[in-house]
């Protein structure tokens, strides 16, 4: 396979293309992520990427999980990823919908504590971004 009919990024000396497939839940699985929590959910995630390095490709954010293919670099352990982009999440949304931490999640976190995250090569990773793409269709 040739380098150059991947869609590589560049560090230090280094080529990569490292993509990951993560899935979260809230806790009890509540199917909260509907209008204007979705669509502010979808910002942050946006913003966590971009201000970290992360490429954020698709995204969808079902009622009651979070599909996200991400690409990061190979100096970024896939857990920390998962770390950041449920605790900085959960700040915002609970600073944004004071009331939703009241009436659901009772002064607890906003993320169970579980995730799945799978990798990626470049010739699945099409496959994985059809698969968000549709979720909402299903």
């Amino acid at each position: 396979m040739s380098l150059k009919n991947t869609k590589n990024k560049t560090i230090s000396h280094s080529k990569y293309n490292i993509n990951y497939h993560i899935v979260f839940c809230p806790k009890y699985r509540h199917n909260i992520f509907k209008d204007e929590l979705e669509y502010e959910l979808l910002k942050c995630f946006k913003v966590i990427c971009h201000c970290y390095g992360y490429e954020l490709t698709p995204q969808e954010i079902m009622p009651d999980h979070i599909h996200l293919f991400i690409s990061a670099p190979p100096t970024v352990a896939p857990v920390d990823i998962v770390r950041k982009l449920k605790s900085i999440s959960a700040n915002e949304i609970f600073k944004g919908f004071p009331k939703l931490k009241q009436s659901k999640f009772w002064g607890s976190g906003l993320w169970s504590r579980g995730y799945y995250i799978g990798t990626a090569k470049a010739v699945s990773s099409e496959t994985i971004q059809k698969y968000i793409q549709t979720q909402k269709n299903v």
